[in-house]
């Protein structure tokens, strides 16, 4: 850490910038595979459970997020190294397989410069040090909890009660706020989403809400503290509600479908912790005059 704090800012800041590139190309990788590997987890287990023997597909055959290697979704050709740089490999493929000349998802590009934007962002906002790294760690666990329930309306255990964890780990040292903010945020966090599940479900006689969103909020109390989930939940709800009007008015999508609030969660907690107290008092300074 003390090797970082002496590099020259501009130098520290592309550092960051390339990191961020090489990370969201690992994050590509999670986003993809982690649902499936939970997937075939819950299929075993079920079928351990139930004592039926579980299907013999791919037995044998490893399948984590290190093996196998990246592969073309549609010819399942092996990619090389030099088709696996980030962001680069795709405008020199020109968004094409090299071997069935398939399109490659725009998404893989868009990943890694999220990622490298966001982890640049970090970097200069916080500078070389403790808060810089796990504030770099909170956001890409966020960037890969935000595309796994844009496309399976799931937020994994595996990822929010880990970095739940971390965030206690991290404020028991006040890297971002204090412990006793923290644990309460924690538990505040998950309990008033419970509440309104309750709620919801009790007037409309059907879920409103899932687990997942209620264990990612308690995982953002957790590293911005309680005195940010009024904000947090606000912002988001803002959001959601901005994002579905158009969904129904645009897009003509039924006013009873679905539509994951993940996202919108982990934008507001993202945005309070890179803000911290200054996102804080200028939300407290507009809703005071609203009022």
């Amino acid at each position: 850490m003390s090797t970082l704090q002496q590099l020259p800012p501009p130098l520290f800041y592309s550092a960051a910038g390339i990191l961020g590139l090489l990370v969201g190309s690992f994050l590509n990788v999670v986003i993809l595979r982690l649902p499936r590997m939970l997937e075939a987890t819950w299929r075993r287990e079920c079928c351990e459970f139930l004592q039926v023997p579980a299907a013999e597909g791919g037995a044998g055959q490893p399948f984590n997020l290190l093996q196998p290697g990246s592969t073309c979704p549609h010819c399942a050709r092996r990619l090389t190294v030099t088709e696996n740089i980030p962001v680069l490999s795709y405008f020199l493929l020109r968004g094409r397989c090299r071997a069935c000349h398939n399109r490659i998802a725009l998404r893989y590009p868009l990943v890694e410069l999220l990622c490298a934007a966001l982890t640049l962002f970090v970097a200069i906002r916080f500078g070389p040090g403790p808060q810089a790294f796990f504030a770099c760690l909170f956001t890409w666990a966020l960037i890969v909890l935000t595309f796994i329930d844009i496309d399976r309306q799931l937020l994994p255990d595996n990822i929010t009660l880990p970095l739940l964890w971390l965030g206690l780990l991290c404020n028991g040292f006040g890297l971002f706020t204090d412990l006793h903010s923290a644990l309460i945020g924690a538990v505040a966090g998950y309990g008033i989403l419970w509440l309104i599940y309750q709620l919801y479900r009790l007037m409309a006689g059907r879920e409103g809400l899932g687990r997942g969103d209620m264990k990612l909020l308690a995982m953002l109390g957790a590293w911005c503290g309680w005195e940010a989930l009024v904000p947090i939940i606000f912002l988001s709800s803002l959001t959601g509600a901005l994002v579905g009007l158009y969904l129904v008015v645009r897009r003509r999508q039924p006013r009873a479908a679905p539509i994951c609030f993940g996202p919108f969660l982990a934008l507001a907690g993202w945005l309070n912790l890179v803000w911290g107290l200054d996102a804080l008092d200028h939300f407290y300074s507009i809703a005071g005059k609203m009022l």
